[in-house]
């Protein structure tokens, strides 16, 4: 492997939320994505409906309620995207190699859950009217989600919108079973709810599904928990669900709680290639 390379693989380690002075866009080069993606912000202020065991916002210092300064984010959102080769002037991002230089994706991510967020759906008009703008036609605009809001009426109508711009919904299911769930993203809604969600989201459009499989006190998920993941995936698509891609993935970088490390490639692979054997389409991430 390459230095550039390495320095590259790196950065996949350190997904900070700021950029120079920016309070709410920032570039990422995302492994998932492969290649560069211009994160959005939408809680700054840390406040999320999840509280994921393997997370790497830390959540022990929280600043408060922090209204989304709406001409402040549209102004770093189109500075990054028109002054891109500007992130690559910075360490590390010097070193990052051309390939992965390409601009793959405006993503919702950030601190917590994008689609609370009252700024969710002026948030993602502005990001199709730049897309559309500056004929950044070959780029996405991701929204990583998890699940809990997909039934609220303005996050489906934003979604709906986003069809139209090139939009992709990426939905956490990290869990088969309600004890694993709770275990893991620590909060206490029914999975029941989220999957069936997810299930209505995806036979509007084909959905990506996130999944973090990771060992919790030296220990990967029992098998009958991964048997229930299958179980889950399996009942979305009898229901008429479309997925796209299912990302299995592993920790990369800091979490939450110290009792979380990552699995082996070989352990990943093996769970992607038993979603494969379902017919479907699978990619591991270590």
């Amino acid at each position: 492997m390459g230095e550039k390379t390495q320095a590259a693989r790196k950065l996949y380690t350190a997904h900070p939320r700021l950029w120079r002075d920016f309070r709410y866009v920032y570039p990422v080069v995302s492994r998932r994505s492969r290649g560069l993606s211009i994160g959005i912000n939408l809680n700054p202020d840390k406040v999320c409906s999840f509280d994921c065991v393997y997370c790497q916002v830390d959540r022990t210092t929280m600043p408060g309620p922090m209204p989304v300064d709406f001409e402040r984010l549209s102004c770093e959102l189109r500075t990054l995207l028109t002054q891109r080769d500007a992130i690559f002037a910075d360490e590390p991002w010097k070193d990052v190699p051309p390939a992965l230089r390409r601009l793959r994706d405006i993503a919702f991510s950030g601190d917590g859950e994008p689609t609370a967020s009252p700024a969710f759906p002026a948030a993602a008009g502005l990001a199709a009217e730049l897309r559309e703008e500056l004929a950044l036609h070959d780029a996405k605009i991701v929204v990583l989600t998890n699940g809990l809001n997909l039934r609220r009426p303005s996050v489906i109508q934003t979604l709906a919108f986003l069809d139209g711009h090139n939009g992709e919904v990426w939905i956490k299911l990290d869990a088969g079973t309600q004890a694993y769930f709770e275990q893991v993203n620590r909060v206490h809604v029914k999975l029941d709810q989220i999957v069936d969600s997810i299930r209505v989201t995806a036979r509007v459009r084909p959905v990506v599904l996130q999944s973090m499989f990771m060992c919790l006190h030296g220990q990967p998920p029992p098998g009958t928990e991964i048997d229930a993941y299958l179980g889950r995936l399996r009942s979305i698509v009898d229901g008429g669900g479309a997925v796209k891609l299912v990302q299995a993935y592993t920790v990369a970088r800091q979490t939450a709680e110290p009792y979380v490390s990552a699995l082996s490639r070989d352990q990943l692979e093996s769970i992607a290639a038993r979603i494969r054997a379902l017919g479907i389409a699978a990619e591991a991430f270590v």
